[in-house]
């Protein structure tokens, strides 16, 4: 059997002398591990970075095997994610998140176009915070948990929404939580596309979506803790914006 996809690359991990397995994100087959004959070695380490684009060649005697990978790059974001904190930060998050929610061998396409574009605007800070709360919400979307911040799911009104339930995950209004509002989380703005996005408006919606991803994803795999690297990023965020605050 064989098939060839595109892919970014999630995780890698050493396999005897030479070889590596690989955990993709492909295009067309999801998330997919096989194996790089030689991808511990000099020639083709430096094209398996964690966010590389690839070109992927898989094979396997049987479809449930491991299977083999070729390897060609396609892009490389190593350059773009050592270009500062926040995009190496980034990245570790995205990949990190998408290894650990992702069933093997289930497409995701629309996800999987959503963090390429993610992924390409790496290194541009001003604008990438936004991008990855948007994936994030995406990412909740794609895996079934979707929020509805469209109406309060009290009184089904569509203003002065200010809370999420954290049951629901439905939005809900200043008047609609009544004396419940202490357990509501919070609905900034920039979570309904309304505004200019400041700073502190997208840390207090990751804590939002962190509740969920916390709570009703990482629960379903199992009540495994989310990744490190998800809340590196937060507090990366969060330093900044007390120190810009502090100036």
């Amino acid at each position: 059997m064989e098939w060839r996809d595109h892919g970014i690359l999630l995780t890698l991990r050493r396999h005897g002398e030479s070889a590596a397995i690989i955990d993709v994100f492909t295009q067309e087959h999801g998330r997919h591990a096989g194996l790089v004959r030689g991808g511990a070695g000099r020639k083709i380490a430096p094209v398996l970075q964690p966010g590389a684009q690839l070109d992927l060649l898989w094979r396997a005697r049987l479809e449930d095997h491991i299977g083999s990978y070729q390897v060609e790059p396609v892009r490389s974001r190593a350059a773009a994610a050592m270009s500062g904190r926040m995009a190496l930060a980034g990245l570790n998050a995205v990949t990190a998140l998408l290894a650990f929610c992702l069933p093997e061998r289930e497409p995701h396409g629309r996800l999987y176009l959503r963090s390429e574009q993610l992924l390409d605007l790496l290194g541009q800070d001003e604008i990438w915070p936004l991008a990855y709360l948007k994936w994030e919400l995406a990412l909740l979307e794609e895996l079934g948990f979707a929020l509805d911040l469209s109406r309060c799911a009290a009184t089904g009104v569509t203003e002065d929404l200010v809370y999420v339930s954290p049951r629901s995950g439905r939005a809900v209004s200043r008047a609609g939580a009544g004396e419940w509002a202490d357990r509501m989380l919070p609905l900034p703005p920039v979570m309904r596309g309304a505004g200019d996005a400041p700073d502190h408006e997208i840390v207090q919606a990751l804590g939002t979506t962190g509740y969920f991803l916390t709570e009703r994803v990482a629960t379903a795999l199992g009540n495994r803790p989310l990744p490190n690297a998800r809340a590196r990023l937060v507090d990366l965020l969060r330093t900044g914006l007390a120190q810009r605050a502090s100036r």
